[in-house]
């Protein structure tokens, strides 16, 4: 039954359409299991009711026309039910009804699954058979398999124009997809598909008529490649940052280096022509980065595929597209690059949909940066077919909308307008310091990976850097950074920010950041060898990094150090006995360094309940809280399958946030907050309540995150924060938390749909 499985739904992905890939399914199930009727029932979005769609054995002229409600019939209880249905003589069962038009009343035997994605119900799948008979346990284990994989095919089919076409009963407005949250903001425009270069998968093998011409046509492509890209980098000089620009310059070093040209040449010399050799060049190097579970290396997979179709799109025929990118559009595609940004006039985006990719992706990164809503990981993503289509981005909760209604088009018009207004009037506010209503200072201040943020960071109103990501510069890189790169990359910041403070995260890889050149291979990454863990084994990296950072401090004494993953006290002691040996470095070497304040990330649940005794022994406390609730809760936010679980206002994370507040308070220790709940209104008032002392965000989160300090009183928060201890979900907390908002004044920052 597997060879059958693997089978029908390699049919079923290489099928031209919908409604080929339905007619596949019945006709190859019928066969493999020996029976006389499967047919395949789908719930209407519209009506609610289950529509039979396709059938090999019911007549013919009854599908599209035959329906049920969820409450009739053998499909209906299948359906409300949601689970199988298996009977070696169905007349007799109460439930069922007989519809004359398909004939079926020669079949007896009856075996329904149903169809189901995410929670929702699509719809039935049957199998009848003319004899009293049960199904054995393989032929219901086979459906149900099966039934999981068309699930897929029928959410892809919701984007689709085949069903609004062919089939009315089932056509509706606002399709909705859901992805991964990427950047936040709303956004309404036209999808234009990202540029289509030449497909590398489709190049044939042929051998060189002349290798000489087909290494100088090859070395053409490359030269004008080369040029492309150096263009490409001098167009983004005003738009992208320095940092991120280097992706440029590694697609140049990729150009020369034995990584592409090289090897692709040596093919060819062994007789295959440029297209088919570079081919062949991209799909090695870029096998081993895809078989990879780890999510930064697959994106770096997207990157050699990019560099490939570049330089393929120069051997073959001019397939660009010249039309102008329209004001507002949404830029969608399978894996969006930074190089698909690079081409669309920055002023003109409107928001950034990728069917692949997580919000840790680099084009997520650069969206925050720039401010554009962003969506990732959008499964079953049809790109080819919403070209021109009206789109609708929600890039808060990661949901994206298709033929939106004329309700919801208002909707999102009216949200865009209001977002526009806020940003306006917010600008003055964002200067001011943020103190609540009672006069308690809270600096905000700004979370960073890139040197072109300091700008922004400053003109933001940012009162320093609460999280500085030393990885960004190791990842962009093809091998690890010199001590001197470390201390310029450092002592910009730092200079920049005099005498505000900048806290210097150490080396924080593994999990879902990796570095291309150290790959770390586990079964379980984000339980594995990363952040402390990793650079305590490997001190040559960890001494050299912590140098660079005292170093970098000679002029500028606003640094602070931090250590993430910190799960043990061992862990901290280490750390600290290696910093003071790379401070003694220095002194010995003449360099006079003072000591800076150090501090812990609190990301991991064990370091909750050491809170108290790891304060004590350094100047601060920091609290991850984009790991620290992946942890409590169990929850991949990068999964789409389950992020809908990820939830910070979850009563767990709360308590485990109150019990860092106290240990910190204990200690006499202050404690921030760096993660992505400290950006969410709701959670602010709670943040604030606990006595939270500062808060870290991305740059564009900080005026609103102002907003709602300076809007409450000491005493309002600790009233709210008492009044959440008593509720039982996230659901309750997060509405008690948005009314407050609004009565604060602040229902601005309460989005529809976000309760």
């Amino acid at each position: 039954m597997l060879d059958v499985l693997r089978r029908v739904v390699q049919e079923v992905n290489g099928a031209a359409d919908f409604f080929e890939a339905l007619h596949i399914i019945v006709t190859r199930v019928r066969g493999a299991l020996d029976i006389d009727v499967c047919s395949i029932y789908l719930k209407s979005p519209r009506s609610g009711r289950l529509v039979l769609m396709a059938s090999e054995g019911l007549r013919e002229e009854s599908v599209g026309r035959v329906e049920m409600d969820v409450s009739e019939g053998l499909v209906g209880l299948v359906a409300s039910r949601a689970e199988p249905i298996n009977l070696e003589n169905a007349p007799d069962h109460p439930r069922y009804r007989y519809f004359p038009e398909t004939g079926e009343e020669r079949f007896l035997s009856f075996l329904g699954v149903p169809i189901i994605q995410q929670r929702k119900l699509l719809g039935v799948l049957v199998v009848q058979h003319h004899e009293p008979r049960r199904f054995d346990d393989e032929h219901v284990s086979f459906l149900i398999t099966l039934a999981a994989q068309l699930a897929g095919a029928i959410t892809q089919a919701e984007f689709t124009d085949e069903i609004a076409s062919e089939t009315p009963e089932i056509s509706h407005v606002n399709i909705e997809a859901t992805g991964i949250a990427g950047a936040p903001g709303v956004a309404i425009g036209r999808a234009v598909v990202a540029y289509r270069l030449a497909q590398l998968d489709s190049i044939p093998d042929r051998e060189a008529r002349d290798i000489e011409q087909e290494l100088a046509r090859f070395a053409a492509a490359v030269a004008a490649t080369r040029g492309e890209i150096e263009d490409l980098k001098r167009r983004t000089e005003t738009v992208l940052p320095a940092e991120e620009r280097a992706l440029f310059d590694a697609y140049l070093m990729l150009l020369g280096s034995d990584s592409l040209a090289q090897r692709t040449e040596a093919r060819i010399r062994g007789g295959q022509w440029a297209a088919a050799a570079l081919r062949d060049t991209v799909r090695e190097s870029v096998r081993v980065f895809e078989d990879m579970e780890d999510a930064y290396l697959r994106e770096r997979a997207a990157d050699i595929r990019d560099l490939g179709r570049r330089v393929l799109s120069h051997l073959l025929p001019d397939e660009g597209n010249d039309q102008e990118f329209p004001e507002g559009g949404i830029l969608v595609g399978e894996d969006l690059t930074a190089s698909h940004l690079a081409e669309v006039p920055i002023e003109r985006l409107g928001a950034i949909v990728s069917a692949r990719g997580t919000g840790s992706s680099h084009i997520a990164i650069l969206a925050r940066a720039l401010n554009v809503p962003a969506v990732m990981g959008v499964a079953d993503l049809p790109v080819s077919r919403l070209e021109d289509r009206e789109v609708l981005v929600d890039g808060y909760r990661g949901r994206l909308y298709v033929n939106p209604s004329p309700e919801l088009r208002a909707e999102f018009r009216r949200l865009v307008r209001e977002e526009r207004e806020l940003e306006e009037g917010l600008r003055e506010l964002a200067l001011e310091p943020a103190a609540t209503r009672d006069g308690r200072a809270v600096p905000v201040l700004a979370n960073s990976g890139l040197l072109a943020d300091i700008k922004p960071s400053l003109n933001s109103g940012a009162e320093g850097v609460g999280l500085y990501r030393t990885e960004v510069p190791f990842m962009i890189r093809d091998r690890f950074p010199g001590e001197e790169e470390q201390v310029e990359i450092y002592r910009q910041i730092l200079a920049s920010f005099d005498p505000m403070p900048v806290t210097l995260r150490t080396l924080d890889v593994g999990g879902d950041k990796a570095l291309p050149y150290f790959p770390v291979q586990e079964d379980n990454p984000f339980l594995g060898w990363r952040g402390i863990r990793l650079t305590l084994d490997h001190p040559e990296i960890f001494l050299t990094q912590l140098r660079a950072m005292l170093k970098a401090s000679r002029e500028h004494p606003n640094l602070q150090i931090l250590f993430p993953m910190i799960s043990t006290l061992v862990e901290l002691k280490e750390a600290m006995v290696l910093l003071n040996r790379a401070r003694d470095e220095l002194l010995d070497e003449g360099f006079v360094i003072p000591m800076p304040r150090v501090g812990v990330m609190i990301e991991v649940p064990a370091a909750v309940y050491l809170v108290e005794t790891l304060a004590r022994r350094v100047d601060f406390l920091s609290v991850g809280t984009n790991d620290l609730v992946q942890y409590l809760l169990a929850v991949d936010r990068n999964n789409a399958r389950v992020a809908n679980l990820y939830d910070t206002l979850h009563p767990a994370s709360i308590r485990a946030l109150e019990l860092i507040a106290e240990g910190a308070r204990r200690a006499g220790k202050p404690v921030s907050v760096c993660g992505e709940m400290a950006s969410d209104p709701a959670a602010i008032i709670l943040l604030l309540g606990m006595g939270i002392d500062s808060l870290s965000v991305s740059v564009s989160a900080i005026a609103r995150v102002k907003w709602v300090i300076r809007s409450f009183s000491s005493d309002r928060t600790e009233a709210l924060l008492a009044q959440c201890r008593l509720l039982e979900n996230p659901d309750q907390v997060r509405s008690l938390l948005n009314n407050a908002l609004v009565q604060a004044g602040l229902g601005g920052l309460v989005r529809a749909g976000k309760n």
